[in-house]
């Protein structure tokens, strides 16, 4: 898997990293600093995921508000 940063990372890759960093935790065997590391990598990729869910939320209520908008000057 390449190590493409996470601002690169659609949101379904970095929701799918984010998964596998989740699943690679809950097995355990890590040692400590493994651990430390993954969870920053999760960290970071939640970070992406919520900037991406942001950016839609914001998008649905720019439409949202245009088709009021529309409706309001059509009466």
């Amino acid at each position: 898997m390449s190590e493409t940063t996470g601002e690169e990372l659609g949101y379904e890759q970095a929701r799918d990293r984010l998964v596998e960093v989740v699943r690679e935790l809950e097995a355990g065997g890590l040692s400590l600093e493994q651990s430390l590391a993954l969870w920053e990598k999760g960290e970071k990729l939640a970070k992406v995921c919520e900037r991406h869910l942001e950016g839609a939320r914001e998008r649905i209520e720019a439409a949202l508000a245009s088709v009021e908008d529309e409706t309001a000057d059509g009466q």
